[in-house]
């Protein structure tokens, strides 16, 4: 890691993810090897692009041999830290908070689950997939008590800020905030936004441009 060139893009960040998950189906095919071209021919990126991105982290593959798909895709899983296991809990254990809960790809991407945390207290004492719906007043002790590294924001918007307070308060330092309003927290803190309404609505322009370049045709 050592090697890692300073002021990576988020752009090579975000693409970094992709590599891994087409290295794992590579893999599962039986494929040991694979070139720079090839590899860019199914992800739908220049093998240039591909060269480029993973020269930010130090000389992978060989010329005239490609890349040994289980050693580049270690070397990803390590850049990314999904080797690492990091504590969570999900606060809002509403549908959204009980069908993240539900999302089986968590140990995959390093995270463990331990709790959901909500103010509703008929949601209280309830087990999603094994883990346990505890009352928010519980939180703070919770967080000390077992060793948590991350916090999901599931609530509404209104009350998204004030659970983002808490964590910080906590010591969280990184958030993976599904809630639509962005957050303000301190400088150290870490936030990933998913904010599944804006996602739609880039669905919804591409599918109106389709409709608006077939009615000129």
């Amino acid at each position: 890691m050592d090697r890692m060139k300073p002021n990576i893009s988020m752009a090579v960040i975000r693409r970094l993810p992709k590599y891994y998950r087409y290295l794992n189906e590579l893999m599962e095919k039986g494929i040991t090897r694979i070139s720079s071209k090839e590899f860019g021919r199914i992800l739908g990126f220049t093998a240039s692009q591909i060269r480029q991105d993973l020269n930010c982290f130090g000389g992978f593959g060989q010329q005239g041999y490609g890349y040994n798909v289980r050693e580049l895709r270690d070397e990803i899983a390590n850049i990314l830290g999904i080797n690492k296991t990091k504590n969570a809990i999900i606060v809002g254990a509403g549908n959204l908070g009980q069908a993240i809960a539900n999302y089986s790809g968590f140990r995959g991407s390093g995270f463990v689950l331990k709790a959901m945390f909500d103010i509703n207290p008929r949601l209280v004492g309830i087990s999603i997939r094994d883990i346990k719906i505890m009352d928010i007043d519980d939180m703070g002790e919770f967080i000390k008590n077992s060793g948590v590294n991350a916090g999901i924001i599931c609530t509404p918007k209104e009350g998204a800020q004030s659970v983002a307070d808490r964590l910080t308060g906590e010591g969280i330092k990184a958030i993976w905030n599904f809630a639509p309003t962005d957050l303000e927290v301190p400088e150290d803190v870490i936030v990933e936004n998913v904010h599944l309404s804006e996602s739609l609505m880039v669905l919804a322009y591409m599918m109106n441009e389709r409709d608006r370049m077939e009615n000129t045709q």
